[in-house]
């Protein structure tokens, strides 16, 4: 491939790992996607592609339509919840994140709400809620009427809003909650901490089978505090905590030997400002762009 062309892919490049990031849940397999990308693209007729930017964005959404499909039936055999992966976004890795909305686009609350999609569903929504693209481009994309692409979205919107309670808040707000949250779980102060959880709030954790983990969602408010304190048992006296901004949000950042990180804590806050969703990732698998980012 001649040198230009290489750089009008590259040029590309960063906002096609948004998209599949958002597609897939997982950066991984994001990074693999658009490697895939990549080779259509060095292979293809490029005198017959008017638009590289449409061309390359519907190759990498229809073949993110296609791996989700083996992707979910990967996950029917999980061990234990499936979170997606956490991205660091402080350097910009998944696009500009300036408004609230574009932060809720990669934030772990809505990618796990979109496990709820079909893939042209979560397409649709994510070509039209994430990057704002018109409804009749999206329809060309996909092979839809801009009717259908219309109806698709509001049924995905409808779907992914359910019951939905996020409350945006400031950075930090939600730092200092996250330093609350460490006091009370590290003194173990079980009370303290129930002061500071919705009355049903959920706590999740992905170890997928490879690290202890709670293999189902610990529910209410008293389970809850009693489950986040005896985490710390897991804890060593070289853990130290950390917030950095993953997925769009201020997370807490759990490493081994001050240096290699094992864990990372987000929190959904309600309209009340309590935690109304716990969601741990520990899957050592899952951690790798945490890892590289930190390094």
């Amino acid at each position: 491939m001649e040198s230009g062309e290489v750089g009008e892919f590259l040029r590309h490049r960063p906002r096609l790992f948004a998209l599949a990031y958002r597609m897939l849940g997982a950066a991984g397999e994001a990074e693999d996607a658009v490697q895939e990308v990549y080779l259509r693209w060095d292979a293809a007729d490029r005198a017959a592609i008017d638009n590289p930017e449409a061309w390359l964005t519907t190759v990498t959404v229809n073949l993110c339509r296609t791996w989700l499909g083996s992707a979910r039936a990967r996950r029917e055999t999980y061990v234990g919840p499936w979170l997606p992966e956490p991205v660091p976004t402080g350097d910009g890795a998944l696009g500009p994140l300036e408004t609230v909305e574009a932060r809720e686009s990669v934030s772990l609350a809505l990618l796990t709400a979109l496990e709820r999609l079909n893939p042209v569903e979560r397409a649709v929504f994510v070509l039209r809620e994430a990057f704002g693209y018109p409804h009749g481009e999206i329809a060309a994309m996909l092979g839809l009427t801009e009717a259908n692409s219309q109806q698709i979205l509001h049924r995905a919107s409808q779907r992914v809003r359910a019951g939905e309670r996020r409350f945006a808040v400031p950075a930090e707000q939600a730092r200092a909650l996250i330093d609350r949250f460490l006091a009370a779980a590290a003194t173990g102060d079980v009370i303290g901490l129930r002061t500071m959880l919705a009355d049903d709030v959920v706590a999740m954790a992905d170890g997928g089978g490879k690290v202890n983990a709670a293999r189902r969602p610990v529910a209410g408010a008293e389970h809850v505090a009693r489950y986040l304190v005896g985490l710390t048992r897991f804890l060593t006296p070289a853990s130290t905590f950390g917030v950095d901004e993953i997925n769009g949000e201020p997370a807490l950042l759990v490493r081994e030997d001050g240096v290699v990180p094992s864990s990372v804590l987000f929190f959904e806050v309600d309209a009340e400002g309590k935690v109304a969703a716990v969601r741990i990732v520990v899957n050592p698998d899952k951690l790798g762009f945490v890892v590289a980012a930190r390094a």
